[in-house]
């Protein structure tokens, strides 16, 4: 049976060239055309601009839906494989807040969670806060960001969001009626603060055109939202804003992060008319956090600190020149979290690579790490509301180890498992290996390389493996578990993580190390990466598989065009592939955000290094591996035009004969598809599409 590309014609996209001139440098960009705004992709009637990009996408869903049918079954078989595994009826571990049990819980065959809590202790009545399936029914997208419930426990705030643009609308949920109150705040991030007299709330809205969170405003329930009234407003377009409440319900705090800087401002949360103030001048280089406890703060700080340290300061003068050093600056380790409780410190930490959790007696100042027996996991700070709990909660996982929910007890140094992931069906640890070594880069750097297989994996270079990394933001891939990624152990594949420079794997001066002009250092890490798996024998080119989304979706951009003949296949998802052309469009969504990560390429030096490696501008004539892009319609943070555009210009230069697919999802944006199944179908056909190109290589 003939494969189905051989006898199909690939969608061919016009060619429209433009001119573009930067720094006396002069680009052709045949393909700009595809851009459309978001008043053109939701207009009733689509103007004829809109009809050929539209009709574009839906050409290359065909051809990809057309070049996979003979995986049609494989995909269904997977898929129900996967959602085979997850407890249909299942329940968090429920956690205390303010006088009320809380916990989520799903129903066998529901795409969405229901919300719920119980008064004072779990013996009493389960009652409902919101039923997402309800509120989501006969909507193609549907999520929402985080609840928050008021402090008297009688109303529920949060924000939803039908596109898939993360732009939410915030709704008010009267928990003793069950009815909505008339208030809908538009156009919001989607966060939310109570004021402590349960009336006022605080919540960010967002520009319409960059998407950037930029004005928090003071609402009244019961109130329109245009009598709201603005309390800040961030004019700086490199910075995201948001509001919050500490921990200790004391204060409402707005935060302002950029890429190298942080701040905020403070108000009392019994005074919500009053003004806010901010906790120290902002710095154009410091990035710190602040926790809230009894008459102090706590502040996190890479002040003289790469790494971090922590230092207190009186709530009633946080001048930098009051600041105390609690915990030094320490060369090999990476502070990333605080909790604080009534008698005990717990500092989440980075070491060799890996997380640690220190606790520490703040009556004797002892330090106390939690031991996870294996050499390389997962274990990370989870749900700790309330001061004066005596329970640490934390969750922990390794490749080879479902996720567990643990209390420990932090007088006695006792641990509670309290809920196992399970896995339907069975799973059992020791028939599957895990390795952490380490590669040595083409600059002598050691690259953390995370590795696990089905035991009986041979390393006789005919195995097939998926290569997987991010490397951007200092964001950092754990080596934690994935039932999903049972279907590849258990169909021969091993799955590795490269813990590339542009992440904070090995503290903060990784990240440095992979960010503006040394972002390269990524690029060639993850080769070097796929290098030694096939030169130590783990697999060969024939078998050795990439994948990566969004800013790992540039990684894959980026790869192919450097090393295109280590892998049979990739897989990229909603991929930032046109760097130059967006960082230089600062009309489009989050692109000011982003100088301090990529660099400004209005100065030249940005601009000769960025283009350098951006992926649609150095796409050439040559050979490409297997490529699957996936993409959403309404994506808000990699916008769809650059996907299409890339493949467009791969497929019209590119030498070979090898598969090259792009699936638009037309209803979603950068997360996908919502629903708790539905997802799994995009997974079901990512690895439906690894499966065929491994048969073929083996055929």
């Amino acid at each position: 049976m003939k494969d189905s590309n051989k006898v199909l014609s690939a969608p061919k996209a016009d060619k429209i060239p433009e001119t573009i001139v930067t720094h006396g440098h002069k680009r052709v960009d045949n393909y700009g055309w595809m851009r459309l705004s978001d008043v053109q992709k939701n207009a009733e009637s689509p103007d004829d601009a809109t009809k050929k990009v539209l009709s574009y996408l839906n050409e290359e869903n065909d051809y990809t839906k057309a070049c996979l049918n003979s995986t049609e079954k494989l995909q269904e078989s997977l898929y129900e494989e996967l959602i085979g595994r997850i407890k249909q009826t299942d329940e968090s571990v429920p956690f205390f807040l303010n006088g009320y049990w809380y916990y989520t819980r799903f129903e066998e065959g529901k795409e969405y969670p229901i919300y719920c809590r119980k008064e004072k202790t779990l013996d009493n009545e389960e009652l409902i806060i919101v039923n997402l399936n309800e509120l989501a029914e006969g909507k193609e997208y549907y999520q929402i960001s985080s609840l928050a419930i008021s402090p008297n426990n009688s109303i529920l705030a949060f924000g939803e969001d039908t596109v898939s643009r993360r732009v939410y609308k915030i709704r008010f949920l009267n928990l003793e009626t069950g009815e909505f109150l008339s208030d809908e705040l538009e156009k919001t991030t989607g966060e939310i603060a109570w004021a402590n007299n349960s009336q006022t709330v605080f919540y960010t809205t967002k520009n319409e055109t960059s998407l950037l969170s930029e004005k928090v405003w003071r609402h009244v329930v019961g109130s329109e939202q245009s009598n709201d009234v603005m309390v800040y407003h961030e004019k700086d377009p490199s910075y995201y804003i948001g509001v919050t409440k500490t921990k200790s319900r004391k204060y409402i705090m707005i935060w302002n992060s950029s890429t190298l800087s942080s701040d905020y401002h403070l108000l009392s949360a019994d005074n919500p008319t009053g003004e806010f103030t901010p906790f120290i001048p902002r710095e154009k280089v410091h990035e710190y956090s602040i926790e809230h406890f009894e008459d102090k703060f706590y502040v996190v700080t890479n002040w003289e600190a790469e790494n971090f340290r922590l230092m207190e300061v009186s709530e009633n003068d946080t001048a930098k020149a009051n600041w105390k050093e609690v915990i030094p600056h320490r060369e090999d380790v990476l502070i990333t979290d605080l909790e604080l409780f009534r008698n005990h410190m717990v500092i989440g930490e980075r070491k060799n690579g890996l997380t640690q959790i220190n606790i520490i007696d703040q009556k004797t100042g002892g330090s106390t790490y939690l031991n996870f027996g294996e050499a390389a996991y997962d274990a990370y700070l989870s749900t700790n509301p309330e001061f004066d709990s005596v329970k640490l909660r934390y969750s922990y996982s390794s490749l080879t180890t479902p996720s567990s929910v643990i209390d420990y007890y932090l007088e006695t140094g006792e641990k509670e498992v309290l809920k196992v992931q399970e896995v339907v069906g069975g799973h059992v640890p020791e028939n599957y290996s895990a390795e952490r070594i380490y590669v040595s880069a083409r600059d002598g750097k050691k690259i953390p390389l995370s590795i696990v297989y089905k035991k009986g994996f041979e390393k006789n270079g005919k195995n097939p493996i998926l290569l997987y990394a991010y490397g951007s933001y200092g964001a950092t891939i754990d080596p934690s578990f994935s039932s999903t990624r049972l279907s590849l152990l258990d169909r021969g594949f091993a799955f590795a993580i490269a813990h590339i420079r542009g992440s904070e794997t090995m503290g903060r001066a990784w990240y440095e190390d992979g960010k503006l002009l040394n972002k390269k250092n990524t690029f060639t890490d993850f080769i070097d990466c796929a290098q030694h798996l096939i030169d130590q024998d783990y697999t060969s080119a024939a078998h050795l598989y990439a994948q990566g989304g969004s800013a790992g979706g540039l990684l894959m951009g980026a790869v192919a065009n450097m090393a295109p003949s280590l892998f049979n296949g990739m897989i990229a998802a909603v991929p930032f592939v046109d760097v130059i052309n967006t960082m230089l469009d600062e009309s489009i969504p989050l692109t000011t955000n982003e100088f301090d990560e990529w660099g400004n390429p209005k100065i030249k030096e940005y601009y000769d290094y960025m283009l350098s490696y951006s992926p649609y501008d150095q796409v050439k004539a040559q050979n490409y591996p297997n490529i699957l892009i996936t993409t959403g319609l309404f994506d808000s943070q990699v916008q769809y035009w650059e996907p299409a555009k890339w493949i467009a210009k791969l497929r019209d230069l590119k030498t070979d004969d090898h598969l090259l697919l792009m699936k638009t999802n037309m209803d979603a944006g950068h997360g996908g598809a919502s629903g708790r199944y539905e997802a799994y179908k995009e997974v079901a056909f990512d690895y439906a599409f690894l499966l065929y190109l491994e048969k073929k290589s083996l055929s």
